[in-house]
């Protein structure tokens, strides 16, 4: 009886065992057990739109460095700035079979058909630095709170000018671009908010009528406010083109009191040509970037503020979301079509605050 006892209770524990086996790779609802693929090694592609400025650098940089610190396999993929090259690069990216893709779009609306296929194939995107139209089945776009930092930038800048008149120029990136044009009309918003003591509602839609006038007039002005945009330049986000297009700026229009920029590396080149005009005493003020040679000239006075854009804390974020998507099963439509980082108006009152994570 006990030899009896004791196979029967062997043979139930082997079959409890088997069943285990078989169900540990399940969820109690039955879906598959996330924890699987934590020994896995992902497959991630970056398809950025240029290297030729530091910040886009630095994200590649950032974007390697999370990524494999996580043990994933990232390949980055180089567009130059066209469109053909990023849609060529994405169609890499589908056909190696990636896990995730990580994309910094040339132009909003061109890059819509790849990131469709994409999805169709299985493979997430998510966008770094750079918004994509409406229409893109993305997971979520990773970019520092580009209206908020250059409201914040704008507030700051109206508290130094006061009822001083604002005679500015600026300089922006590429035309069409979402967040050169919610950069823009944040320093619009702030610095109206600032000089008229409106709320931040109104200033929005003053910034909006502004950015309007600009747009079909090549110039604007706000009278009550006293602050005016005298002229708007190309810079394509580089020091070469922001000084080839302040250069025209600057000598058509001799009594600028500012020069506004979209990005730190434009503005590096306007201030080139204003040494070069023997031009001295104009404001240098950035709706956002972050680079460290803009914190070391806030620190001498020499460039009034910028909006805090970095690489770091945009790779840090889309790096965690993907893990959360690759790894701990979270779903990819949970997540909601912006996610932003924590908006800041870097000034010389606050610059150490913010130096380690310039660029």
């Amino acid at each position: 009886m006990k030899k009896g006892k004791l196979f029967l209770f062997l043979t139930l524990l082997v079959m409890m065992l088997v069943a285990a086996g078989c169900s540990d790779s399940k969820d109690s609802d039955g879906s598959a057990d996330s924890s699987a693929d934590k020994g896995k090694e992902f497959k991630v592609g970056f398809a950025i739109k240029t290297q030729d400025s530091p910040y886009f650098v630095s994200l590649v940089d950032a974007v390697k460095e999370y990524g494999e610190a996580e043990g994933w396999k990232v390949t980055v993929l180089d567009a130059g700035g066209d469109t053909s090259k990023e849609a060529e690069n994405m169609e890499t990216f589908i056909s190696q079979g990636v896990d995730l893709i990580y994309l910094d779009a040339v132009e909003p609306d061109a890059v819509i058909p790849s990131i469709n296929k994409a999805a169709e194939a299985g493979i997430g995107v998510i966008n770094l630095d750079s918004g994509v139209g409406e229409e893109a089945k993305d997971i979520t776009t990773v970019y520092s709170d580009n209206k908020q930092n250059g409201r914040l930038v704008g507030l700051a800048y109206a508290e130094k000018m006061g009822d001083e008149e604002i005679v500015s120029i600026v300089l922006s990136g590429a035309k069409g671009n979402v967040a050169g044009t919610e950069r823009r009309t944040g320093l619009f918003a702030g610095i109206l908010e600032g000089k008229l003591g409106v709320s931040e509602e109104e200033a929005w839609e003053l910034s909006e009528e502004l950015d309007s006038q600009l747009a079909s007039k090549g110039k604007a002005k706000n009278e009550e406010a006293k602050f005016s945009v005298v002229g708007q330049g190309w810079g394509s986000w580089t020091e070469e083109d922001g000084l080839k297009a302040a250069e025209d700026l600057i000598t058509a229009n001799s009594n600028i009191t500012t020069v506004l920029g979209e990005n730190d590396q434009m503005l590096f080149g306007a201030m080139t040509a204003l040494k070069n005009a023997n031009k001295d005493n104009v404001d240098i003020v950035a709706a956002a970037d972050g680079a460290v040679e803009a914190y070391d000239l806030i620190k001498e006075g020499k460039y009034f503020a910028t909006g805090e854009n970095s690489p770091y804390k945009v790779a840090e974020l889309g790096i965690k979301i993907g893990k959360e998507i690759l790894v701990d099963g979270k779903d990819p439509e949970s997540y909601d079509e912006i996610t932003m980082t924590e908006p800041a108006a870097v000034t010389k009152d606050n610059v150490d605050e913010y130096y380690e994570f310039g660029f």
